[in-house]
């Protein structure tokens, strides 16, 4: 069986970008497969299989039709089917999940998924996990995205830290950028811990 990850967060939070460098860290030892989600295209699935040096059959781009939420949490049929045709033709170490991209209120269901990262990101305004929302405070870890741009979009990131700790309680949570594969490196450590519970 696959450990399935769920990777959630708003339009333009970096979802796609994660899933990519993780599936370059990950690819020589572990056999990757990828779903994701797109309300009427597989923009995304087609964005992973040009970039990535892996079978382009394991990767699954669903079209949900509708609301992202639902695909990922009520009727999660869609991308339930797209994780069963991944295991039953390459049985993947590893599965990622991507919903759509969402609002902080999106969770994945634990039947589609075993964990999931929500994705935020610090363009979005440093005031964000003050306004918390379900996948900020219930995932079961929370990425805090492109914190180069900090300087750029006047966001404190010592105040951001604060709040996030505040509001995560012991939950874990990183703060990464693309441009510091070593904070990328940190996903796939918890990627690993999961891979050996």
């Amino acid at each position: 069986m696959s450990i399935k990850i769920g990777i959630a967060g708003p339009v333009g939070s970096g979802k796609t970008s994660i899933i990519e460098s993780l599936t370059n860290m990950l690819k020589e030892s572990y056999k990757v497969g990828i779903v994701t989600n797109d309300i009427y295209t597989t923009e995304d699935a087609n964005y992973l299989k040009n970039h990535l040096d892996i079978s382009s059959d394991l990767i699954i781009g669903v079209e949900t039709g509708g609301c992202p939420h639902t695909a990922i949490r009520d009727d999660i049929s869609m991308n339930q089917r797209a994780c069963e045709e991944l295991e039953a033709e390459f049985s993947p170490d590893i599965i990622f999940v991507e919903s759509g991209g969402d609002n902080l209120s999106a969770t994945f269901s634990y039947e589609l998924v075993d964990y999931y990262m929500y994705v935020i990101d610090v363009a979005q305004g440093g005031d964000i996990p003050r306004k918390k929302g379900a996948g900020l405070l219930f995932s079961d870890l929370l990425i805090i995205n492109k914190t180069d741009l900090a300087p750029y979009v006047n966001v404190d990131l010592d105040v951001m830290r604060s709040d996030v700790k505040a509001n995560r309680k012991n939950k874990p949570y990183l703060f990464v950028s693309n441009k510091d594969p070593e904070s990328l490196g940190q996903i796939r450590q918890w990627i690993l811990a999961l891979l050996d519970y």
